[in-house]
């Protein structure tokens, strides 16, 4: 929830011209800007190897261990910044992060993989408080309390993995690709979950590879392609735009599906105008 004495219209995570480097020599992103907003979905699209993975390694500080590193720009997470600093310190001011392919423990415990999420917290009403209503907002997982995680379906797995991640008492959550694998009802049930993480309050920036599911429920998208920015504006208006349908959704010309398919000085001069 919206804290007393938050101003809640400056952007609660905001990327200003970051460029982030691999190894010393592969530049893999370009002079990104976005914000995040308290309580607002914002989707990240983009191919694969178009930098989205890497923005969020950034803004949770984990590019070192995938030996990256940012050239320049700079993160903030309300207003302070977060650039460089130890991942541990990053979540104890107020992020967390649900990477790709859920990467849960899967030898232990539902309720063991539960309790790890707060790993940074000391406040036990609070994690007392906060574990009980994760167990209501996924009620799959208050049944499965002590089964072992690995055994789990993998929408289960996915809600666990969000779940532990909401364990941290987040004011910013980065999912990325919540709903990769996993069969359409499933996904849509993710899609009603993330709504309702950002109803509560929280900013969430959503990577997914199905754009039609995170422009429905994003209030502001961006589009990535070779690291840069090249697109962005409201969910809806993205969701209706010919190119995007084009690109991401298999529609228009010729039913194309891929990005690259698309003739890039044609979108950057349509989009830059």
């Amino acid at each position: 929830m919206l804290r007393v004495g938050e101003d809640s219209a400056a952007p609660l995570l905001a990327v200003r011209n970051l460029e982030v480097v691999y190894g010393g020599a592969i530049t893999v992103l370009r002079g990104v800007s976005l914000d995040v907003s308290r309580g607002a979905v914002v989707a990240l699209l983009g191919a694969n190897g178009a930098g989205k993975t890497t923005l969020l390694r950034a803004v949770s500080g984990l590019l070192s261990v995938h030996a990256g590193r940012v050239e320049r720009g700079t993160i903030e997470l309300d207003g302070e910044s977060i650039l460089g600093e130890p991942t541990p310190d990053i979540v104890r001011r107020g992020l967390a992060q649900v990477m790709e392919g859920r990467r849960i423990f899967a030898e232990l415990s539902v309720d063991e993989n539960l309790r790890a999420g707060a790993f940074t917290r000391r406040d036990s009403d609070g994690i007392r408080d906060t574990h009980a209503h994760v167990l209501e907002m996924f009620p799959v997982l208050a049944k499965r309390l002590r089964d072992v995680a690995g055994y789990l379906s993998g929408g289960e797995q996915q809600m666990l993995a969000m779940g532990r991640a909401l364990m941290a008492n987040p004011r910013l959550l980065l999912l990325d690709e919540p709903s990769l694998g996993l069969a359409p009802l499933i996904q849509q049930q993710i899609r009603g979950i993330v709504a309702a993480i950002a109803a509560e309050g929280v900013g969430v920036l959503l990577v997914e590879q199905n754009a039609m599911l995170a422009l429905s429920v994003a209030s502001w998208g961006y589009v990535l392609e070779g690291g840069q920015v090249v697109r962005e504006g409201a969910g809806q208006e993205l969701l209706d735009d010919e190119e995007i349908r084009a690109a991401y959704l298999g529609t228009g010309e010729h039913g194309r599906r891929s990005f690259k398919d698309l003739k890039t000085y044609r979108r950057r001069r349509r989009w830059s105008g």
